[in-house]
């Protein structure tokens, strides 16, 4: 068997690829062995395969060259190990249908009453991206002036006002103290960090925060109750952090604590604010939500605290290190694709609802 120079070189770079299919690197050795004068059985041997196979690619090389590296032809390689008509049933049976006393499948059940074994459905469920394991939850807002509040929040996050601070603000309450009932065990090789799922309740904290959109840093102050009281010692905190010559804006939820009367007469004497209210059901739009998830995940979750000062503590130490290195959150999406999106949620959410 002749290789071309340049045949040689393709079959000596697919030979050592570890990208390519398996398939192909046994044929492009098998040719290259077969062109250095080794017997079709040494080959088959040598790679594991049927000596018909090598003689198979030979002839096949010979008559039409590296296009035998292409699909494979109609008729050749693996046949299916189910017929389609079966698959088909299982894809249905998974989108359309649920067991018997059950909300969703599972490999084990689908392969029960389908006569076939949990490791055919999973490869069903993995090669069209099925999860029926995995729920997502949802909402979509009904307030009557979504679009509005949608648009000017973001416009805040896109086009930030000039001489003006862009802070997004809420309330985490109802943080609780939580003492565990014995003592964790550290992590250690072979075997991961421990703590007992009881735990005792130590009273509870609330965190008012203020993210700055552009910079990343965080006004924040634990205060017992998230009342109109609260609130308002909450402003005066940020009137004097923000410095008198920036126009304040602040994003925040439609918590009739942020509408209180008091709040409001506060306000008016103090005219740099301007209150931005995102629509209802809709806390995603807040960054300093982003900044709640990253507070529990990273200190407050797997946090031992005996007294609400040692929790007051601990959110102080993660806000003081928050400043020393800020870390803003970019907000890329526009209004117009939010709205699209949301758009296109509530036409699939009518027609099942119908």
């Amino acid at each position: 068997m002749l290789l071309a120079a340049s045949q040689r070189e393709v079959l000596e770079k697919l030979s050592r690829s570890r990208t390519a299919k398996h398939h192909d690197v046994q044929r492009a050795r098998a040719l290259l062995l077969a062109a250095d004068g080794v017997a079709n059985t040494r080959i088959g041997a040598e790679l594991g395969v049927s000596p018909t196979s090598v003689s198979n690619w030979r002839a096949r090389f010979a008559e039409v060259g590296l296009a035998l590296f292409g699909p494979i032809r109609q008729g050749r390689g693996r046949k299916p190990s189910i017929p389609e008509e079966k698959v088909q049933a299982i894809v249905q049976a998974t989108l359309h249908e649920t067991p018997e006393a059950e909300t969703h499948w599972s490999c084990r059940t689908m392969a029960k009453a389908h006569g076939v074994s949990a490791a055919t459905v999973q490869r069903i469920w993995s090669a069209r991206g099925i999860q029926p394991h995995r729920v997502k939850t949802f909402k979509l807002s009904n307030d009557k002036r979504f679009e509005e509040k949608l648009v000017d929040v973001v416009g805040l996050y896109l086009n930030p006002p000039e001489n003006a601070i862009v802070l997004c603000m809420d309330e985490k309450s109802q943080i609780q103290a939580l003492d565990r009932t014995q003592a964790s065990l550290p992590l250690k090789k072979g075997r991961a960090g421990t703590m007992t799922h009881d735990y005792k309740r130590n009273d509870t904290t609330t965190l008012f925060a203020a993210l700055d959109v552009l910079s990343g840093s965080v006004i924040g102050q634990c205060l017992p109750r998230h009342r109109h009281v609260e609130f308002l010692m909450f402003l005066r905190t940020i009137n004097r952090e923000v410095p008198a010559g920036l126009e304040v804006h602040l994003i925040l939820d439609n918590y009739a604590t942020h509408k209180h009367a008091k709040v409001q007469k506060w306000l008016a004497k103090h005219p740099r604010f301007h209150l931005h209210f995102t629509p209802t059901s809709s806390s995603w739009l807040n960054l300093v939500e982003r900044f709640f998830g990253k507070l529990t995940d990273k200190a407050l979750r797997r946090g031992i605290f005996k007294s609400v000062p040692d929790l007051i503590g601990a959110i102080d130490a993660y806000l003081k290190a928050t400043n020393d290195n800020p870390q803003p959150f970019k907000w890329t999406a526009t209004a117009d694709q939010i709205l699209d999106k949301v758009r296109r949620g509530r036409v699939t959410l009518n027609a099942i609802t119908r």
